[in-house]
């Protein structure tokens, strides 16, 4: 039996490590479930087109195995980046995060009843849905910009293998995803071209390792587009993963990952907040800059 597909995590690169920090754990209520620091950038470019010094956060509501959560890439020497109208949002179900929201004085706006748009440092959108948690994964959706909504239908469906859950043709959007009880993803035509900024972010599915061949000979064949071909990932001390990475028609980029060794490189480390405490601890990078009355780059 084939493992079945899986939502993993969406990426996204972060400027201010510990403004995100305070938003992930204080506001959403979610953990670190592992930081990882690395020397050099990454084979697949998971940290973008940067070759210095970076580092990985995985922050969530639950372990890896069971639970869709956030990447955030930080390079050290980049302080801010760019949106475009690629990433329309990640929406979540928790009453706690918006009351969280509140009490901080964190910016909340309602946009349809009890679903509150706030956003992440970056400027990134996140709806909270004001209910209890559910019981398995609160992350709902991860909701993507596209040109043509039928072309990524075409692609997400027929090729990727994705469910169609809902369609709704008047306000051009569709919701796909692996198994119910998964975060979904869903496409939203945004009228032009869709533009990754230079915050491009990145969305993550696992497979039987033994499939990653053939998704690969698949889009050989149907000519699209594969950013990174079959490569293998190593994290000091921890599993060595093979992945993939393509671009749908708009650009958005597509990692699979080899299930077997991912479900071992993604086990929850119990020093995680610690690891990225002691990261922003140790990380002089915006004295530095200040000292020389410098700005970090803007990407």
């Amino acid at each position: 039996e084939m493992a079945p597909r899986r939502a993993l995590h969406f990426v996204f690169k972060v400027g201010e490590r510990g403004r995100w920090a305070r938003f992930a754990r204080d506001l959403l209520g979610m953990r670190v479930l592992r930081h990882e620091e690395f020397d050099e950038g990454c084979k697949a470019a998971c940290n973008g087109p940067y070759d210095g010094k970076w580092s990985k956060t995985m922050v969530g509501y639950g372990p890896e195995d069971s639970h869709f959560v956030a990447e955030l890439t930080y390079n050290y020497g980049i302080g801010d980046y760019r949106l475009g109208n690629d990433f329309l949002g990640i929406t979540l179900v928790s009453s706690q995060a918006v009351s969280n929201a509140r009490r901080l004085g964190w910016p909340l706006s309602e946009v349809t009843s009890g679903i509150f748009e706030t956003e992440a440092p970056g400027g990134y959108k996140f709806y909270l849905e004001d209910k209890e948690k559910l019981k398995q994964d609160p992350v709902l959706k991860v909701t993507l910009g596209v040109s043509d909504l039928q072309k990524s239908i075409n692609y997400w469906s027929n090729l990727l293998g994705m469910k169609i859950y809902e369609k709704d043709e008047e306000k051009q959007r569709v919701l796909l995803g692996y198994a119910d009880n998964q975060c979904k993803l869903e496409l939203k035509q945004v009228g032009g071209a869709v533009d990754h900024g230079t915050a491009f972010g990145r969305i993550a599915f696992s497979c039987a390792k033994e499939e990653l061949p053939n998704i690969e000979a698949l889009m050989k064949k149907e000519n699209q587009k594969i950013l990174t071909p079959l490569v293998s990932l190593d994290t000091p001390g921890k599993a060595t993963v093979q992945v993939i990475i393509l671009a749908d028609p708009d650009g958005h980029e597509i990692c699979f990952v080899g299930d077997e060794a991912f479900r071992d490189l993604s086990k929850v480390d119990p020093n995680g907040d610690r690891l990225l405490d002691d990261a922003m601890a140790a990380d002089k990078s915006d004295k530095w800059f200040a000292e020389k009355n410098m700005k970090k780059a803007s990407a």
